[in-house]
């Protein structure tokens, strides 16, 4: 074979009958020895017989087509899975054979105080993020379904390590029953870099239905490979309409309508038979939506009685300045016979206080004759139970009561 006159291949016909010629790049076997003798001097002759000089197990791996004729002992094709399987247990960019790691963490739903206990505690063996083989990793936890920036939690970053140790304790407060039943743990391990955009590692989802009031549960379990979806500017036209479908199927599973949950907030009720009104208690917020750049909002509660012809119902708490779970302890007093109080809707809503132009609404709930849920449930049993305190966790939703639409102060 020549390439120009004057140029000789370096080829051999042995190599050359071994190049794989199936359709797709033509690339040479890995060890052209499997399939040929050695000629070199501690090559086998012609005589010998090739059977004779398979090691044990190597002559069921060879190809039936290609059966070598002579393989020196411990070598040829079981060197050659050696090689391959060193390849798929080294090889960070298969996405076939790459394993993530493990993590290890703690859940815990204690009941009594409506609040979930999540300790993360170590993960082995990550995969290598970094150009050192090493990764920056932290952990991200998000109750689903639900909005992700209000229910966020996260852990410290460890620094330059694939087995990182946490032992941080994260909590979640105002958990239901009613969440126990249908909300999903999403625990998220990403790697931290400072340069350019953080990076998923891998994840794992928890349905809170696994748990028993007051008892704890150890998970160790492997990371799975469920990427989020990039941001709506850089994705093509397909994929913002598969984000916006799972987006709608999402807000669907939630069973309130298309409302996104801002929060929760604890709720103090009491119908005093001896001073003859209703006793509001504004005891704290949690997981709120963040509504400033810098990550937190400014909140502050209002509460109203519906119907309100005179308008004079209104209170208002002080604001708490840049937190995501404030805590009030106010309370505020509606005088009011019991038989029409039962015809009111206690309005709750919750917002972010701005200096300078109008204040954005973070979320609300209604407690009356017409609401549903645990809100009925709360209004119902203040009514029937009287001189007796009602403390219970509720749900805010982005969903603004008319009425309050145009008292924003």
């Amino acid at each position: 074979m020549r390439g120009r006159r004057g140029d000789r291949m370096t080829i051999n016909i042995q190599e050359h009958m071994a190049i794989n010629v199936c359709p797709g790049p033509i690339r040479p076997i890995r060890q052209i020895s499997d399939y040929f003798p050695r000629l070199g001097p501690e090559g086998v002759g012609s005589g010998a017989d090739p059977q004779a000089q398979l090691s044990p197990g190597a002559g069921a791996a060879a190809t039936p087509s290609l059966t070598p004729l002579a393989l020196s002992p411990g070598a040829g094709i079981r060197g050659a899975g050696a090689s391959e399987e060193g390849a798929e247990v080294d090889s960070y960019d298969s996405d076939d054979t790459t394993a993530l790691g493990t993590l290890e963490f703690d859940l815990l739903y204690d009941q009594a105080t409506c609040t979930l206990h999540c300790s993360i505690l170590r993960a082995k063996g990550l995969k290598p993020m970094d150009f050192n083989g090493l990764a920056d990793p932290y952990v991200k936890l998000h109750l689903l379904p639900g909005a992700c920036k209000a229910n966020k939690l996260k852990t410290k970053t460890q620094r330059n390590t694939l087995n990182p140790v946490w032992n941080e304790d994260l909590m979640y407060r105002g958990i239901t029953d009613e969440d126990i039943t249908r909300k999903v743990l999403r625990i998220s391990v990403c790697d931290e870099d400072k340069l350019s955009h953080n990076e998923f590692i891998g994840e794992t989802r928890v349905p809170l239905r696994r748990l028993k009031p007051s008892q704890k549960k150890h998970f160790n379990i492997c990371l799975e490979r469920q990427v989020p979806l990039a941001s709506p500017s850089s994705m093509t036209a397909a994929l913002r309409g598969i984000s916006c479908y799972l987006k709608e199927l999402e807000r669907a599973e939630q069973g309130q309508g298309l409302l996104e949950e801002r929060g929760r907030i604890l709720l103090r009720l009491t119908y005093s038979s001896h001073r003859r009104g209703l006793l509001v208690g504004i005891v704290r917020c949690a997981h709120l939506a963040a509504m400033d750049v810098n990550g937190y909002s400014d909140p502050y509660v209002k509460t109203y009685l519906r119907p309100d012809i005179e308008k004079k119902s209104k209170h208002k708490t002080s604001v708490k300045k840049k937190t995501l779970n404030p805590e009030f302890n106010e309370e505020f007093f509606y005088e009011m016979e019991l038989p029409t109080l039962a015809t009111k809707t206690l309005e709750v809503t919750v917002w972010d206080y701005d200096i300078g132009k109008s204040n954005d609404f973070i979320g609300g709930v209604s407690l009356g004759p017409n609401s549903r849920g645990e809100a009925l449930k709360h209004w119902r049993d203040c009514l029937r139970q009287s001189d007796v305190t009602l403390e219970r966790w509720h749900t805010l939703t982005s969903e603004l009561p008319p009425a309050a639409a145009s008292f924003s102060t």
